[in-house]
């Protein structure tokens, strides 16, 4: 069987052969919407797949909205066998034609689809609407036609990997796992793509050791088993385990054979043991307490936008998180690419998952806000290193939340949402303030002040009183009124120093100097690491972002202090 490695695949716990559809691609830009699919004139060339906001694209697409982008290549001929074709992602109402008919539809800028183009040939064309729309999930993306404040430019189009993949007329189209650390058993649910009768065989290793081989009759298209993995003994619920910091991967073999057994479909996946639970305002992991260090991470380059430059780009960010002394990161605004998901599972570090706000509350919006969340939450379950749902950030998009009943509800609708399509992760409900229920309770405060920072969060009864209280600006933290309870307290968003800014660009405070930033660094980490009533903090932010300055590294990735002196901060050392 075929090995893919699982860091560059584009869809990491369903792996088959791939082609990427990267590269040059004809495009045209539509600003005024004007142009039909006959009759588009593609007079620019663009490299997918970066946004035409970007350098990288050969576009870039400066000042007013773009609005519409048109891309079109010859579709590779798919030969004799069922050809699927997937988009990581388009931002925002994408459609789809292949040599003149239209296959595909899809709305929702952050999520990956895909369209079976077996019977299609001639030349692909896609069209991506994405005009500035305050109802719709935008995440950072400015509104304006220059970025202002903490807001970013626009990404239209198409942003992550469009790739092809050839598969059997029946075939396992998705698998989702849950690992039980107590029990050692791993759950095993296959969608097939059509019902079938045969039989599904399910390996799984770690290393070389085979850790259950199953076969079992399927007659429909859906398959749920469970194995049991380990001899149960004191070593493999120590060594199967996967913890932060130390991870162990249980990699999948899956095959579908007909009675005679003939292998009709072969993939690879991976799983882990792996549980995430809150006790007592605790966040644990494997009932262990999780060091949740995080860092906020906005997954932006200067010359890719939100797409990375490629794979290395992902790894390189993930080591330089674990080299500053973190144990993960807040994914801010944004989805990841799933390589940096995969990235994160193989070397323990712990990922908060967040959806893109609206910036207006309406019926649309939270229309779009449900159906796109939840795309969200499938596509991210599958992977051990997201340990927590974000589904709303500091009220965008519920800004009325105090005073209206529908947005509240939206708030608990969303964490529904990742209960019911999970229901094994923690959920912080609205993050930073006016939180409703969820087991996490994320708080954020940008006092400068160390002092200030121990007294509001130094114990159990300050954060009680403090959360009790109304924000400076006047919004509650606490729109329950329910106090902490035994959710888990975080200080998911501190720090944000910028270096030398002169007051031009975004910082919640402006250093003086390297030695003036680590000062600053160690005092406010002094003070989480004080506190007995805190379950973990979140420093602003990894990198500099376009105007927002506020980054331990520059856009460019280079430390802006010494990265062991930060580490040793970070650690509380």
């Amino acid at each position: 069987m075929p090995s893919t490695d699982p860091t560059e695949h584009p869809r990491p716990l369903l792996r088959r052969p791939w082609t990427s559809l990267s590269g040059e691609w004809e495009f045209a830009a539509d600003p005024d919407l004007k142009q039909a699919i006959g009759d588009v004139v593609f007079d620019r060339r663009i490299q997918v797949p970066y946004a035409p906001e970007t350098p990288a694209s050969g576009v870039g697409w400066t000042g007013s909205p773009l609005n519409r982008a048109w891309y079109r290549r010859p579709l590779p001929d798919p030969g004799h066998r069922r050809t699927l074709l997937h988009f990581g992602a388009v931002d925002r109402v994408c459609d789809v034609w292949v040599g003149g008919a239209h296959v595909a539809h899809h709305e929702g800028g952050y999520t990956p689809f895909s369209v079976d183009v077996t019977d299609c040939s001639g030349e692909l064309v896609v069209r991506a609407d994405d005009p500035v729309d305050g109802e719709a999930p935008r995440g950072k993306q400015d509104w304006r036609d220059e970025p202002h404040a903490i807001w970013y430019p626009s990404t239209t189009g198409i942003w992550r990997t469009v790739w092809l993949e050839q598969v059997a007329p029946v075939h396992i189209a998705d698998v989702l796992w849950r690992g039980d650390p107590d029990t050692l058993r791993v759950d095993v649910r296959v969608e097939l793509s059509v019902p079938f009768r045969g039989r599904l065989h399910v390996r799984l290793r770690h290393g070389e050791r085979l850790l259950a081989d199953d076969v079992v009759r399927v007659d429909g298209a859906v398959v749920e088993r469970t194995l049991q993995v380990g001899d149960g003994g004191f070593d493999d619920r120590e060594g199967l385990l996967w913890f932060p910091g130390a991870p162990v991967l249980i990699d999948a073999e899956l095959a579908l054979t007909d009675d005679d057994g003939t292998v009709l479909d072969e993939a690879e996946s991976y799983t882990a043991l792996r549980s995430v639970s809150v006790e007592d305002g605790r966040f644990l992991v494997n009932r262990r307490t999780a060091p949740l260090r995080l860092v906020l991470d906005q997954g932006y380059w200067p010359e890719t936008g939100a797409t990375p430059p490629d794979g290395e780009a992902l790894r390189r960010d993930l080591e330089l998180t674990r080299a500053l002394g973190f144990t993960g990161a807040r994914k801010h605004q944004k989805t990841e690419d799933p390589r940096y998901l995969a990235l994160a599972d193989r070397m323990g570090l712990l990922v908060w998952a967040e959806m893109p706000s609206a910036h207006r509350p309406g019926p649309t919006s939270s229309a779009r806000l449900l159906r796109e969340w939840a795309d969200v939450v499938v596509a991210h379950r599958g992977h051990p290193s997201v340990v927590a749902w974000v589904p709303v950030n500091e009220g965008w998009g519920v800004q009325e939340a105090e005073v209206d009943p529908r947005q509240r509800a939206l708030v608990r609708g969303l964490t529904a949402v990742a209960d019911a399509l999970d229901g094994t992760r923690p959920v912080s409900a609205d993050d930073g303030w006016e939180t409703l229920g969820g087991d996490v309770f994320g708080v954020h405060d940008y006092t400068q002040d160390p002092a200030v920072l121990a007294a509001r969060y130094g114990t159990a009864e300050s954060v009680a009183r403090t959360v009790a209280a109304r924000r400076g600006d006047g919004r509650l933290a606490d729109l329950d009124r329910a106090g902490p309870g035994g959710r888990a307290v975080v200080l998911s968003e501190f720090g944000g120093i910028s270096l030398n800014s002169g007051g031009r660009d975004w910082g919640y405070a402006d250093a003086r100097s390297p030695e003036d930033l680590l000062e600053r660094y160690r005092a406010q980490w002094a003070a989480v690491h004080a506190s007995d009533a805190l379950a973990g903090a979140c420093w602003t932010q990894l990198t500099d972002t376009y105007q927002e300055v506020n980054g331990l590294l520059t856009a460019d990735r280079v430390p802006k202090v010494d990265p062991e002196d930060l580490r040793r901060a970070t650690e509380g050392r």
